[in-house]
């Protein structure tokens, strides 16, 4: 559950008898094994004297990293904590980084301190695993493999998958999306959004200096692509003779119908990418900014249901737009455009509720 290497992939490479690849598809073969034990996230806030709610904002990150030794049990042995030194150990201090970046990004952004708004502790396991072909968050922490070596590399590697695996929780802290069909597809796509605007925001990127990419360098040499996804052009991510080609669909006109990944969560969520990736770029600047602050404020504004589909999500995003900036405003505007674009909306102006 909420991994970023969606499972067809890994099936794919599970079945595949080319030699170099050999040890990558035992791999994959012993991660899809694996069980993800998930755990709901609770938040406890304290009750002063006088029966006041009290919970103190905190904008420091408070970060956690252990080590799980290679093997599958968590949470590992802790080997860095906020405020010490590199350890020297490549993942650990990678994920160190990683969520601090994401923690920077949520408040300066969006005035979010941590997953639950609260300052709650960012936990991470590196090292999960004997070739650990995947990344997760488990309702507690996020857990990042090695990889195999030979298709992947270790995920800790990108901001935009430590900040995708954070990102789950602050969509769970915000309400929860249904992990299933379009829903979960939302969930998937929300995940990615912020975690390409994490990477955007720390290298101060505009909406056209940004790569879009979500996954970029856990991938060999060895494989013809160059991430896992792509925000601004979903189903070209990659194309490989092992692991086939991106099956993300960038419009409604290529839906895929499928029980399988959850009722097809990573496939379908290019399609909400396209659009969120074409708001952006309607508004131009920073991505965050605008777009982001309307999926951000529509995440975490309470109208979504747990079982939202994209029609449900799509105008609700219109409502922010025209709540914040109004009804015949460039943003509103731009949102209607963008999900136009994916084949959502017909031309007709949609009403706004």
């Amino acid at each position: 559950m909420f991994a970023i290497v969606p499972p067809y992939l890994l099936s794919r490479l599970a079945e595949t008898d080319e030699p170099r690849f050999a040890r990558a598809a035992e791999a994959a073969r012993a991660t899809l094994a694996i069980p993800r034990e998930y755990t709901p996230g609770l938040l406890t806030l304290t009750v002063d004297e006088e029966g006041s709610l009290v919970a103190e904002v905190t904008p420091a990150a408070d970060r956690v990293i252990s080590d799980a030794g290679n093997q599958e049990t968590l949470p590992g042995a802790t080997v860095r904590t906020e405020g010490q030194e590199p350890t020297g150990d490549q993942a650990a201090d990678e994920a160190y980084d990683g969520l601090g970046s994401t923690f920077d990004f949520f408040w300066h952004a969006f005035s979010r301190s941590s997953i639950d708004g609260l300052g709650a502790p960012l936990l991470a396991t590196v090292h999960y695993g004997q070739d650990y072909d995947n990344a997760f968050w488990n309702g507690e922490r996020m857990v990042f493999g090695d990889g195999d070596g030979e298709v992947f590399v270790g995920f800790t590697r990108s901001l935009t998958v430590i900040a995708h695996e954070l990102s789950h929780g602050v969509i769970e802290a915000a309400g929860g999306l249904e992990y299933y069909g379009q829903s979960g597809a939302l969930n998937e796509s929300i995940a990615d959004v912020f975690g390409a605007l994490t990477e955007q925001f720390t290298l101060d990127q505009d909406v056209d200096s940004a790569s879009w990419l979500v996954g970029e360098g856990i991938f060999t040499e060895e494989v013809q692509g160059s991430a896992l996804r792509s925000l601004s052009a979903p189903g070209t991510a990659y194309d490989d003779d092992v692991l086939g080609k991106d099956p993300q669909p960038a419009h409604m006109d290529d839906y895929v119908n499928t029980s399988s990944d959850n009722g097809g969560v990573h496939i379908n969520s290019g399609i909400p990418n396209r659009a969120f990736y074409l708001v952006a770029a309607a508004l131009g600047g920073k991505a965050w900014e605008r777009a982001g602050r309307i999926w951000y404020l529509t995440l975490s504004g309470g109208s979504l249901t747990p079982t939202v589909d994209f029609a449900g999500f799509a105008e609700a995003t219109l409502d922010v737009a025209v709540s914040e900036y109004g009804e015949d405003s460039e943003e509103a505007a731009a949102v209607r455009s963008g999900w136009v674009g994916v084949g959502l909306w017909e031309d007709a102006e949609p009403a706004v509720s």
